[in-house]
């Protein structure tokens, strides 16, 4: 399976929270699992931690690259055919670092894991 994380998923995963569902965990842990993180994941992080949302992720934010790599996820980068997708994806659904992570789970084929159900009207796979 390959998926690729939700910011929240990403975070849940990282602080053993238990709003991360048992189906998303299991998939996580597993060891057959491709696990994708989006450039727009560590800059919603980032953002975030800077503007006072987010201040218990900051040493995350500060470390991103590192920590990735020792949870054995895999960057993502955005591309510009991403971009065009995200750009171009119908609907009122405003928030530009989900409507990236959309774009790029349709464009690469990747799982999503979220708990937002509003991704299902953009017929991406999403695990939950």
């Amino acid at each position: 399976m390959r998926v690729i994380l939700d910011t929240h998923a990403l975070l849940w995963w990282v602080q053993d929270d238990p709003q991360l569902s048992r189906k998303a965990r299991a998939a996580l842990a597993s060891l057959t699992t491709e696990v994708y993180v989006s450039a727009a994941s560590a800059w919603e992080i980032a953002t975030k931690v800077r503007i006072g949302k987010l201040a218990g992720a900051a040493a995350f934010a500060a470390d991103f690259p590192e920590r990735l790599r020792q949870l054995g996820f895999r960057e993502l980068s955005i591309t510009v055919e991403h971009g065009q997708r995200a750009g171009l994806l119908p609907g009122a659904h405003k928030d530009p670092f989900d409507r990236m992570l959309i774009a790029q789970a349709q464009a690469e084929n990747l799982c999503i894991v979220s708990s937002k159900s509003i991704f299902d009207e953009y017929h991406v796979q999403r695990l939950w």
